[in-house]
C-alpha cells in the first residue's frame, strides 16, 4: 500500500467536497463460487482501496464530517483462523497503516449508523454493486433492497469522481508498470499466434504472465480470431493462415492499478493487402486521436474525430462514399465503429464507472448522446489534466449488423452495401494504448507496444 499520509490527504480532500454527515465505504468480502471455504479470488472495492487503502475482506471505513475522525471497523483472527492463514496484523495496526487511529469490532458499526440515524444526520454511501453489500446497507438504514441504489449520496459520487479521476505520481507509476506487463502479454502473443495454435493456449499463457509480475488480470482476456464481436471471451477457436487475431488484455498491479491495452495483429505474422488496408486506417486514427489530446478539449470531440478519419479511410477504399463530415454527422461510420473512443482507467479498467457512467464521463456541459454508436460513448466531457485514458478506436464487419442496415439500405448514399458484402469474412481491427493527459497535451504510458505493421510483423517473426 501507499504512506499512511497518502490516504489521510486523500480523505481530507474528501471532507472538503462534502458538507456533513457520516461517510460510510463498506468493504468488500469474501465470495463462495461452490462452497463456502472455496471462494472467488477476492478483490476489495477500488473506492474503499482508494480512501482507506486496506486489501482484506470484511473491513468498513466511515469518515465523519462534523467531527473529523475517521473509523475503521473490522475483527481481528482468532487462532482457528491463524491455523489455516498465519498471523494477521490486527485492525488498530493495519488502520495505523493508513493513518486511522479510531478502530472497533464489525458488529460495532451498525451502533454508529444508528446514533447517527436516531440524531437524523446524512449517511453517505457510494452505488453498491454486490447483493451483500445492498442487503446490509438495507438492514442499516432501513432502504428497500430495491431501492438502494437510488439512495446513493450524488454529492458522495460528485467528491469521489472529482479526486479519483486525476491520478497523482504514485498512480502513473503503478499504471506504467502493469502496462509494462502488458508489453510482455502482447509480445507473447504475438509470438505465438500462428496456425494450428488453440486461442485458449495464447489466453492462459498471457493471463499466466500477469499472475507472475503482479495480479490477476484487469479484465476477461479478449483473445478471437472474431474481433468483430467487440468483447469476445471465447477462446476455442483454432488460427488459421489468413485470419486476424484481435488481443484486448491488460493487468492489476498489487495495488489494483489496471492497464488495458489491444493490438490486432495476423495469425502467422503477416498482414494481407487488404488486411494492411483496414489497419492502416486504424492506426492512422488512433495516432490523430492521441495527437488530440489535451486539457480543456471535449473529449466527444475528438471520438468525432476518430470518426471522421475513419469515414476518410473507408471512403478512400470504396467502402464509404460522399463527404466524411456528411458521413459522420448521419451517423453512417457506425456500421463500422459503433463503439466509444476510450474510457478513464485507473484503479478500475473502465475507472469509476460502477458510480454511474454519465457522473463519469458527461455534465451540466456534455450531455450523453441518444444516437446508435454516439450513445456507447462512455466518456463525452472536457479532458483535465491528470486524467488516466484509453484511446482505441477499430474497425468492424458485424454480419448481422450489416444484413441490419441493408435490408433497409440505411444511409444508403454513404455506403456502397455491394462493395461491404465482400468483407463480411474480415472481422475487426482494434488498437488501444493507455494515455496521460498532461500540461500542453498527453503521453502514452508504459514500454511502447508494436503497433506499426512492419513493428507487428517484426515481432512476430522474431
Amino acid at each position: 500500500m501507499f504512506s499512511a499520509k497518502v490516504y489521510s490527504d486523500r480523505r481530507e480532500k474528501l471532507r472538503k467536497e462534502l458538507l456533513s454527515g457520516l461517510v460510510f465505504f463498506p468493504g468488500n468480502s469474501d465470495v463462495p463460487f461452490n462452497y463456502p471455504a472455496n471462494i472467488y479470488p477476492f478483490r476489495q472495492d477500488s473506492s474503499f482501496l482508494y480512501f482507506f487503502g486496506l486489501d482484506r475482506s470484511d473491513v468498513f471505513g466511515v469518515m465523519d464530517l462534523d467531527d473529523g475522525n475517521d473509523y475503521i471497523f473490522g475483527n481481528d483472527v482468532g487462532i482457528d483462523d491463524i491455523i489455516w492463514m498465519g498471523k494477521q496484523s490486527t485492525i488498530r495496526e493495519q488502520g495505523q497503516k493508513v493513518g486511522v487511529e479510531k478502530t472497533a469490532l464489525l458488529k460495532e458499526i451498525g451502533v454508529m449508523i444508528q446514533a447517527a440515524k436516531n440524531k437524523g444526520r446524512k449517511i453517505h454511501f457510494l452505488p453498491p454493486y454486490r447483493s451483500e453489500i445492498i442487503i446490509l446497507i438495507s438492514g442499516l438504514l432501513d432502504i428497500p433492497i430495491t431501492e438502494v441504489r437510488a439512495n446513493a449520496s450524488l454529492e458522495l459520487i460528485r467528491g469521489v469522481v472529482k479526486l479519483r479521476m486525476k491520478k497523482d505520481v504514485l498512480e502513473v507509476k503503478e499504471i506504467e508498470q502493469m502496462i509494462d506487463v502488458a508489453y510482455k502479454m502482447h509480445t507473447t502473443g504475438m509470438k505465438m499466434a500462428k496456425p494450428g495454435v488453440v486461442e485458449r493456449e495464447i489466453a492462459g499463457t498471457l493471463e499466466g504472465i500477469a499472475l507472475a509480475n503482479g495480479g490477476p488480470v484487469s479484465f476477461p482476456i479478449i483473445l478471437t480470431i472474431n474481433g468483430q464481436t467487440l468483447h469476445n471471451h471465447y477462446h476455442g477457436n483454432i488460427l488459421s493462415e489468413g485470419r486476424m487475431l484481435v488481443i484486448d488484455a491488460g493487468c492489476e498491479s498489487e495495488l489494483h492499478y489496471a492497464s488495458d491495452i489491444t493490438r490486432t495483429i495476423p495469425v502467422g505474422g503477416k498482414f494481407s493487402q487488404r488486411q494492411k488496408e483496414i489497419y492502416e486506417i486504424v492506426l492512422n486514427t488512433n495516432l490523430a486521436a492521441i495527437a488530440a489530446v489535451k486539457p480543456g478539449v471535449i473529449f466527444r470531440d475528438i471520438h468525432l474525430l476518430a470518426a471522421t478519419e475513419i469515414a476518410k479511410g473507408l471512403i478512400n477504399l470504396g467502402l464509404m462514399k460522399g463527404d466524411p463530415k456528411d458521413a459522420v454527422d448521419k451517423g453512417a461510420h457506425t456500421l463500422f465503429f459503433p463503439h466509444g473512443l476510450g474510457h478513464p482507467m485507473g484503479l478500475d479498467v473502465h475507472d469509476l464507472e460502477g458510480l454511474g457512467e454519465n457522473h463519469i464521463g458527461y455534465d451540466e456541459e456534455i450531455t450523453r448522446s441518444k444516437e446508435f454508436g454516439l450513445a456507447f460513448l462512455r466518456f463525452g466531457r472536457r479532458l483535465q489534466k491528470d486524467f488516466v485514458m484509453t484511446i482505441e478506436p477499430g474497425i468492424y464487419f458485424i454480419p448481422d449488423l450489416i444484413d441490419n442496415w441493408k435490408s433497409e439500405n440505411k444511409l444508403g448514399e454513404f455506403i456502397d452495401y455491394d462493395k461491404v458484402e465482400t468483407y463480411r469474412d474480415f472481422g475487426g481491427i482494434r488498437i488501444e494504448d493507455d494515455i496521460l493527459v498532461t500540461d500542453t497535451g498527453c503521453r502514452v504510458l508504459g514500454t511502447p507496444i508494436p503497433k506499426t505493421i512492419a513493428d507487428v510483423e517484426s515481432m512476430m517473426n522474431m
